[in-house]
């Protein structure tokens, strides 16, 4: 049996997460293994390792690193602590491969032990750019630390190949996020509007936002959006709070300002549950700020992005998702310019970049098909010049 241990830190990737875990846990030569922490177990995030449970999976191993303080201090030391912890879940599963997602500091800690214990790291999502946060370096350092890569496009395929990556372990499976789209069940409009009360207005837009971690400025940038708001008449905003990034609550009790001077014409969410999200995210007019469900997900819903700032700068975008910076003159055009009838026909002809779903039995099959242990030594390879990737 391989026994395939999967990280999960937030209610973020445990989402994406969700049907790789299910198709490992049927697979007949595979035994599923579920290391939670993160913002899981902190009540300010929601507690949302009781979604894990409630979905029937069983956790192995638990542990608390986040802090309850978002500055770079406590971060790296939340980061230190999800070290050990990671190095006592691996000695205690002996896992024959561990799965990291995407980009965040948890996901770093977990590569960098199993690395240590000379467990095999299969990598979700690598290769991709977001050139304004400290997720982009931790994604590129995950890929070189990392033996067999799944990435979602292949643009990001090319750039991990690039990083001396051997061809023969990178495949682009498409979206974990366009597979949850296909699979889920979405509420209807009807449905949503009776378990949550949110499409209020005549125009609803559902408003993600979360530091841009290399800047400095996260307070002012945020609030320059929240007085655009209220200048959009007749429309109603779905706040879901940010993560654990440095400066998250400063943008979280911003929002609590807002919605508490504006309740009626918002709402906010700690966590929306992934079923809510995306059913969200498909009835809404708009989706705003700077998630990457609004680069990854929205297309494939037909719902225009307005994406703000550089967090997700160089991903690569369908043509429903429209950039702006942080000037009130220009978040209110681009709003404008996205609920247009024009901008909507072009949204609903769009097709997707990343794929139509599938991503899982994809995945998995390829890891049946592997010996995982001889992954472990891996060569730089080089790029032959004029060789095209």
């Amino acid at each position: 049996m391989k026994k395939i241990c999967v990280v999960t830190g937030s209610r973020a990737d445990y989402g994406l997460l969700y049907w790789t875990m299910k198709e490992i846990q049927k697979h007949k030569k595979m035994q599923l293994q579920i290391v939670a922490t993160g913002t899981h177990f902190s009540p300010e995030f929601g507690l949302t390792y009781k979604a894990i449970l409630k979905d029937g999976f069983k956790i192995d191993e638990k542990f608390e690193c986040v802090l309850s303080a978002d500055t770079p201090s406590a971060i790296t030391k939340s980061f230190a602590m999800a070290s050990i912890g990671f190095s006592n879940a691996f000695e205690k599963l002996k896992p024959s491969a561990i799965m990291v997602l995407g980009d965040r500091y948890e996901a770093l800690a977990a590569a960098t032990s199993a690395l240590i214990h000379r467990i095999p790291i299969i990598h979700l999502h690598g290769g991709e750019k977001t050139e304004g946060v400290i997720d982009e370096a931790i994604r590129h350092s995950i890929t070189k630390m990392s033996h067999l890569h799944f990435v979602a496009a292949d643009e990001y395929k090319k750039r991990v190949i690039q990083l001396g990556e051997n061809p023969q372990n990178v495949f682009n499976v498409g979206a974990l996020g366009v597979e949850n789209i296909a699979k889920l069940p979405l509420l209807s409009k009807s449905d949503l509007q009776k378990k949550l009360n949110i499409l209020k207005g005549n125009k609803n837009i559902l408003i993600t936002y979360h530091p841009d971690t290399l800047s400095l400025n996260t307070k002012q940038n945020f609030i320059k959006i929240l007085k655009a708001l209220p200048k959009v008449k007749n429309t109603h905003f779905i706040f879901t709070k940010a993560n654990s990034d440095t400066d998250g609550r400063i943008i979280n009790k911003l929002i609590d300002d807002f919605v508490g001077t504006h309740s009626t014409i918002s709402t906010s969410f700690v966590s929306m549950g992934q079923l809510n999200y995306l059913s969200a995210l498909k009835h809404v007019d708009l989706v705003l700020g700077n998630s990457s469900s609004g680069i990854l997900e929205a297309p494939s819903l037909h719902t225009p992005t307005v994406n703000i700032g550089l967090r997700q700068s160089g991903r690569a975008c369908d043509p429903s998702i429209i950039h702006c910076q942080y000037s009130e003159k220009e978040i209110l055009k681009s709003i404008s310019r996205a609920l247009s009838p024009a901008f909507i026909l072009k949204t609903n002809k769009t097709t997707s970049l990343y794929g139509s779903g599938n991503c899982s039995k994809k995945i998995v099959k390829i890891i049946s098909t592997i010996e995982l242990s001889k992954l472990l030594t891996k060569s730089f390879r080089d790029i032959k010049p004029k060789e095209k990737l």
